[in-house]
């Protein structure tokens, strides 16, 4: 089964629309320059909304590790993507304090950052065309990665069903796919969701 992870919620409601659709990850940006930005306590508040079984991922972009850590060791997140330029230091650093999982984000322009993502020693690697950008990037790049991986950057209910056909991802993860006038909507996650585990399926 492919996973699905629904990123960048930030209200009871979305968390009460997740509970009710059982993606397997949901994230929280604790980016302050992102318009999905949360608070530790908004996450640790939002967290105590959220089913068990499903893994929150707190998404941070060049944070002090101290403060990595602290939410993974508090509960407040279950995983830690990186989407800044953390390297491999930064991740054997890490893995110091936490045993947590860690998910590294890619930047995928060309073949090189395709092999950067397949040489980490994340334990997941995650896909992207940038930073919160909602634009997918060229697929063909990565018809041949040799390790799982979550599908970022522009994923939509209009397109979902390609990508996962094509590309067999491990997870797939949507943002601002999900959203109408910059909020999450429920109908839209719960297309999004359907339409993966439809394709799934087939």
């Amino acid at each position: 089964m492919i996973k699905i992870k629904l990123c960048g919620l930030t209200r009871p409601c979305d968390i009460e629309a997740a509970d009710e659709l059982k993606p397997d990850y949901i994230g929280f940006v604790f980016s302050p320059k992102s318009k999905r930005y949360v608070t530790y306590e908004k996450a640790s508040q939002l967290k105590d909304l959220l089913l068990p079984e499903i893994k929150a991922v707190g998404v941070f972009v060049n944070e002090e590790l101290q403060n990595v850590a602290g939410l993974l060791q508090n509960g407040v997140i279950d995983i830690a993507q990186l989407h800044g330029d953390e390297d491999e230091d930064y991740i054997r650093r890490l893995r110091k304090l936490t045993d947590k999982p860690i998910i590294k984000a890619f930047r995928i322009k060309a073949a090189d950052d395709v092999k950067a993502a397949e040489q980490s020693t994340a334990d997941y690697v995650l896909l992207d065309s940038g930073t919160g950008t909602g634009t997918a990037f060229d697929w063909k790049l990565i018809q041949n990665i040799r390790r799982p991986y979550f599908l970022a950057g522009g994923l939509d209910v209009y397109n979902v069903a390609l990508a996962v056909n094509k590309l067999k991802p491990y997870a797939v993860d949507v943002s601002s796919g999900i959203e109408l006038n910059g909020l999450k909507d429920k109908t839209k996650m719960a297309e999004f969701t359907a339409a993966v585990r439809k394709e799934d399926k087939l």
